[in-house]
């Protein structure tokens, strides 16, 4: 197996196009055509990861932080990510990130979280907008079906957990073929007109190379007549957080308690108690101030993530309990959903979980 197809297999769950601008996942070192020893599955590439990859005989090691964020201008060895970079270049280690495209599909990291808590009837907190296009074409009535389902297989015609989703209206299509042309109806200079079926289905963008190449193939018709807008709709499918709600309500205390055991963190931090049920929880693994008001907005009792800042605390107006349970914490999961990921597909491969604990805090 080549090290291309396990990030295949990756990214086919977490696009790429998901990740944030200021993010930069993807294949860090190494190549892609290098043929596959084992990969090793870590939240962090640190240099103890990189040295478990070489004693355990894995030249690949999947991260979910990248361990190159800005910009190398050296690689002297002065700090602890350019010593990962010069020893997994020297071993022939390849070092890949999922790391904001893993935060931004619904099954991604923040779902993790809320299986920890059994959450109910989740969804995106914050879902984006501009990831959805919408494709119109036109095909013969006795071939409408074709194309519908090559369009489906290739990932168009889901909204939300509805799947072949499609609007289809009948027409009439008129044409003239030219000269050198094999019509599938109608003759060369005689304009034809053909009872046709319109199509109308929404994809997400990342797949419209495979959308179209459906097209194409399940198409009669030499000259396809298709059209491509793109939409400002949110996709709820995609985006940063979720919420949902719990079986029963807790008490706020209870609440807390229960968040501290099941996701195993040593300290807690938390704003002013309410005195009032939880029951609508919102999260966001790692650094998720940002999400604070839409969580407010959204009605939820409490908003577990992590990397609040002292004053950021106050900007909770006792609307809602803040729980901030350590970033690692938050993400510590993500071992487990990048080997659910492979091993769901790749049936007879058994990828290693990195046994080093990358957390950098410490508690008393």
């Amino acid at each position: 197996m080549k090290i291309r197809e396990v990030i295949q297999v990756i990214e086919s769950f977490a696009p790429p196009s998901l990740q944030e601008s200021y993010d930069n996942a993807g294949l860090l070192f190494g190549n892609p055509g290098w043929e596959l020893t084992n990969a090793l599955l870590a939240l962090d590439a640190t240099e103890a990861v990189i040295d478990e990859a070489i004693a355990r005989g894995c030249n690949l090691v999947i991260a979910h932080h990248p361990i190159v964020f800005g910009g190398l201008k050296k690689i002297t060895g002065s700090n602890y990510v350019e010593r990962v970079a010069i020893k997994a270049i020297k071993h022939d280690i390849a070092v890949y990130a999922a790391h904001t495209n893993l935060d931004n599909v619904r099954n991604g990291v923040c779902a993790m979280m809320a299986a920890r808590l059994e959450l109910q009837q989740c969804r995106v907190l914050a879902p984006k907008k501009g990831l959805l296009k919408k494709l119109y074409t036109f095909a013969p009535h006795d071939q409408a079906e074709n194309v519908r389902s090559a369009l489906f297989a290739a990932g168009a015609g889901n909204i939300g957990n509805y799947d072949e989703c499609s609007f289809n209206a009948a027409g009439t299509g008129t044409f003239r073929a030219g000269a050198g042309t094999h019509p599938y109806v109608g003759e060369q200079g005689q304009r034809h007109a053909e009872p046709e079926t319109k199509l109308e289905v929404i994809f997400p963008a990342y797949r419209e190379g495979a959308v179209i190449q459906a097209l194409l193939h399940s198409h009669p018709y030499e000259e396809v007549a298709y059209d491509i807008i793109s939409l400002d709709n949110a996709w709820q499918q995609a985006g940063s957080g979720l919420i949902g709600v719990l079986a029963e309500p807790l008490d706020e205390k209870a609440f807390l308690l229960l968040v501290k055991q099941q996701f195993n963190t040593g300290c807690v931090r938390y704003t002013p108690l309410r005195g009032k049920p939880v029951r609508k929880v919102a999260l966001c693994g790692g650094a998720g101030s940002f999400l604070l008001k839409k969580a407010i907005s959204a009605g939820a009792d409490a908003y577990i993530s992590a990397d609040f800042k002292y004053h950021e605390f106050f900007d909770a107006e006792n609307q809602l309990v803040i729980a901030d349970i350590g970033h690692f914490e938050s993400e510590q999961f993500t071992v487990d959903l990048f080997y659910n990921i492979l091993t769901e597909k790749l049936r007879n491969f058994a990828p290693l979980k990195s046994t080093i604990h990358t957390n950098p805090v410490n508690y008393l």
